[in-house]
């Protein structure tokens, strides 16, 4: 649960600025898009497919032989 308290004379405004920055930091706005239409099967399996695969991560040379 997101929770968001005032600090000193912060006005509504800056503490719902706060909040919505909040919410999207934990991907809340994003899921409740994702949810807000029903998605076919196969258009999530296809969405789920063209997700970018993770990297594999370098050394700390960033992949060039120490050697030159």
């Amino acid at each position: 649960m997101i929770k968001v308290k005032t600090r000193g004379n912060e006005t509504a405004e800056q503490m719902l600025r706060r909040f919505k920055k909040a919410c999207e930091k934990e991907g809340l706005t994003k899921d409740i898009k994702r949810v807000a239409y029903y998605e076919k099967p196969s258009e999530k399996n296809r969405r789920k497919s063209r997700k970018p695969k993770p990297m594999p991560r370098m050394g700390a040379t960033g992949g060039r032989s120490s050697s030159r």
